[in-house]
């Protein structure tokens, strides 16, 4: 992901924020997306795959915890949490909620700015690990190759991309929507789930030792499924 063009969601009930927010930001070449509640900014969040969400914590639904707690549940996108509160507490229980950073109202845009560049380097360098090692399985995201114990898995394009997006994700519950929509596009929903465990089925017989016990990727029931590390 580069600085330059990155996509960031707004969520914020404030009309004259967003905007601010909107024309600076455009300003400095980032696509800008927009939601004015919780529920909104989490289906924002899922369809458009932003690469930075500010999030606003005082919203007129959720609360803008419970919001940021929903999004870390499957993805690890920056998000820049911009509230009104400055208590230090209110800031420690963002940061521990997996907030990556954090602007108390009013502030100036020079520092948001200078904050939003900071936080997309970081998810970059991140980004930009050519390979994912867990145990005897290798992940080669440059060369999309994988290995298993030393000898190559074949994998057809689709069972790779599932295959890249879980293990990207190791540990965090992806969501069927986020899968679904992530390899065969955004006009999937839940009710598609029948090409998930068709294409899930596939992947565990060709990494797991026992396919109906499955070490690597694990279901979680009615919400999606989950990449464990045998390290």
């Amino acid at each position: 992901m580069s600085d330059h063009g990155a996509r960031i969601l707004v969520i914020d009930d404030e009309p004259q924020i967003r905007k601010l927010l909107k024309v600076t930001l455009q300003a400095h070449k980032y696509s800008i997306y927009e939601a004015s509640t919780g529920e909104e900014g989490v289906l924002q969040a899922s369809l458009q795959m932003p690469d930075l969400i500010v999030l606003d914590l005082g919203l007129p639904d959720l609360s803008g915890m419970e919001v940021l707690s929903r999004i870390r549940e499957w993805s690890h996108v920056p998000i820049l949490v911009l509230t009104a509160k400055d208590r230090e507490e209110d800031k420690i229980a963002a940061l521990d909620g997996g907030a990556d950073d954090y602007v108390t109202k009013p502030f100036g845009m020079g520092e948001l700015v200078a904050r939003i560049r900071v936080a997309l380097r970081h998810a970059a360098k991140s980004a930009n690990e050519p390979q994912l090692q867990f145990g005897e399985l290798t992940i080669d995201l440059a060369q999309r190759i994988v290995e298993l114990r030393g000898e190559r898995v074949k994998l057809t394009p689709t069972e790779y991309d599932l295959l890249r997006i879980l293990a990207s994700n190791a540990g965090k519950v992806v969501t069927q929507r986020q899968l679904l929509q992530q390899v065969w596009g955004s006009q999937h929903t839940e009710s598609d789930s029948h090409y998930l465990r068709v294409y899930i089925g596939h992947l565990r017989k060709k990494l797991e030792e026992d396919s109906t016990q499955p070490k690597f990727i694990v279901t979680e029931p009615g919400i999606g499924y989950r990449f464990l590390s045998r390290d």
